[in-house]
Order: C-alpha cells, then structure tokens, then sequence
C-alpha cells in the first residue's frame, strides 16, 4: 500500500504531466488524427514476419533454442559498451539501458523506445548468435495468481527460479536509497541455465561483481498483472492516458503493469535502471509491446497516435512521431514513426 506521501507526490506529477501536455506544447503533430496518409510515410511492406509466440506455447526445443542464443550473447565481448566495465555483448545491453533509462521512463517514448531496443536484442540473438526463432513473451496474466509457479521459472526448460535468501547482500549505495527496495532482492538465483552469470553492472548505476537476483512476490503479481489490471490500461480511449496506466509509478498513484511486473520479479528486475541483467525482462517487456499492439489494433487512428511529454525535466516539450530514438550501436537510431507498426519495415514482426 503506497504511503500518504508518496500518492501526494504521484497525484502532483501526474497533475503536472497533464498540464504541460495540454498547456505547454510547442509540437502538436503527435497525434494520428493531425498526420496525413502523405505525412506519416514510409510504409514498408514486409516479405515475411516473425512470428512472437507466449512462453508457455513453445515446445521444449525451441526453449532450448532461445536461451542458448541468450548464453551465447553471454559469451561474446562486449564492442563498445557505454559502460567500459561491461563485459559480454548481453551485458551492453543492459549497460545502454542504464544509461539511456531516465530519458525513455515517464515519458511520450517510453512504449516506442523499448519496441526498438527489444527489435535490437532480437536482431542481435539472430544475426550474432544464430537463432532462428522471434523473442518470446510473457503472457504473465495466466500466472498471476501463483506467479512462481510460471514456466518462464522452471529450472530446466525456463530461466530457474526465485533468489534464494541469504545468499545476497545488497551494496551501499550512499544516500541514493530510492534506487531500489532491499526487501525486493531477496538472494542468487541457483537453479536454472544463467545462474552462475556473472553480471558485471548494477544494480542500479552501481558497477559490481554480483549474481542475478530475484525476489519473487506473489501479492505483487496477484495486484498488477491480472488480466483485469491489463484491461484497466487497455480500455483507455488515448495514448496519453493509456500509456500512463500502463507504466505505472509515478505517473499514477499506484503501480501499473509495467512496474508491477518488475517489481513482481524482484532482484535486478525491480530496478529502474538494470533490470535488462534479468533475461527475463526482454520477455516482460516483449509482452508490454504486445498489449500497446493489441491497443494499437483496436482502431484504425490508434495506429499512429502517440503524445506525452519528452521530457521529465523543463523545458518540456511534446513528443512528436519524428522524435528520435537512440540506440547506441545496438541498433539503429530511428524516429518514432519508423517503429508505430509492427507489421511494416524496419521491425516486420507480429504475437500469435
């Protein structure tokens, strides 16, 4: 239960975020209904899609397959990670992120920037790794009640299971202790194929030596990611207030799907900064796409409607479809408009 303060704060950023966005715009060609056919451009039809299946609808082989392209990324140097002391090329990923973190959370780019860093990790399993296969998601609406029970935690066909208490003690982190919640990383992960992966980074913007760590919250899955916390996101009539519900704290009082499901993992994926050291996170967030897609497919405008502020710092100023999202030498840095549909080139994708 969130404490008095924290909603008061909650409740005057969100109040803030709505005024700016109304009040304070310099571009207002953000929104589908405001972009002509001409205008948005750049369709690119696709010769095939990837076809992005739930964890749980895979066979045993093709499990085997994924998280041995993810051992492999695991293996190779890193090439120019933005943290030097990264080490693989997985651990790039995961150092970018921390970088780039406060400027793509709480923001208009936040839905479009992860559709492309995880189209970038994608890419990255096939062409350095040879995997055949699409990044999986995590429907995890269907485990919500018994969260460790999930398949994505099996110990011999999943990524292993909880942290295991007692086995992690968390670094002092000076007087920053908002980076994370200590009762959330509970231990090492010990079963399953990444646990004894180094990683290198985290958490937070701290660079240690340390374990994956979990910590596994039933009460937190059974809250935020049930099917009826999806459709509370879903049922919003805008991107602005669809994307808000879906990320959750601070934007609203509580958390959303976003945040609930880091923080229902636990460990290095309930922090806001190094969360992608839990391979786990690239199936959380696949599954986040897929429920803006399901959006998106709702309504032929949805298609291309994207506001919010780019910014969480004045001077603010509306994201637009040709804001420009970053990716560092992961992938290739494109403007938003380039990644609003899944279906069309660069990313030629589809969920089944």
């Amino acid at each position: 239960m969130p404490s008095i303060s924290s909603i008061f704060v909650a409740v005057l950023f969100v109040s803030t975020f709505l005024q700016v966005s109304v009040l304070g715009s310099e571009d207002t060609n953000g929104s589908a209904d405001d972009e002509s056919d001409a205008n948005i451009g750049g369709r690119r039809p696709c010769g095939t899609l990837l076809e992005r299946s739930e964890w749980r609808t895979l066979t045993d082989n093709q499990k085997s397959d994924y998280i041995k392209a993810i051992k492999c990324l695991q293996s190779k140097p890193a090439l120019q990670p933005v943290i030097k002391e990264a080490k693989t090329r997985f651990d790039e990923f995961q150092a970018y992120h921390i970088a780039i973190a406060d400027t793509v959370h709480l923001v208009g780019q936040f839905l479009p920037w992860h559709r492309l860093f995880v189209k970038s990790y994608e890419t990255a399993l096939r062409e350095e790794c040879g995997y055949k296969g699409a990044n999986p998601y995590w429907d995890w609406s269907q485990d919500a009640a018994e969260f460790a029970q999930s398949p994505v935690f099996d110990p011999v066909t999943g990524f292993g299971g909880d942290g295991v208490p007692g086995t992690y003690t968390l670094p002092p982190y000076g007087n920053d202790s908002k980076i994370y919640d200590p009762h959330m990383f509970v231990g090492c992960v010990q079963n399953g194929p990444f646990a004894q992966y180094p990683l290198s980074i985290g958490p937070g913007k701290l660079v240690t030596d340390h374990c994956l760590t979990r910590g596994i919250n039933n009460t937190y899955s059974s809250k935020y990611l049930s099917a009826a916390a999806v459709a509370l996101a879903t049922r919003l009539p805008t991107f602005e207030l669809f994307h808000v519900q879906l990320e959750g704290e601070p934007l609203t009082p509580d958390h959303g799907i976003h945040d609930g499901g880091h923080i229902a993992i636990g460990g290095e994926m309930s922090n806001f900064y190094s969360s992608p050291g839990d391979p786990v996170f690239y199936l959380h967030h696949s599954n986040l796409d897929r429920v803006w897609w399901n959006w998106q497919q709702a309504l032929p405008q949805r298609l291309y409607e994207i506001s919010g502020r780019s910014t969480t710092t004045p001077p603010f100023k509306n994201v637009t479809l040709d804001y420009t999202l970053l990716m560092g030498n992961l992938g290739e840095t494109r403007p938003i408009r380039d990644v609003m549909d899944i279906h069309s080139e660069p990313l030629c994708y589809t969920y089944v």
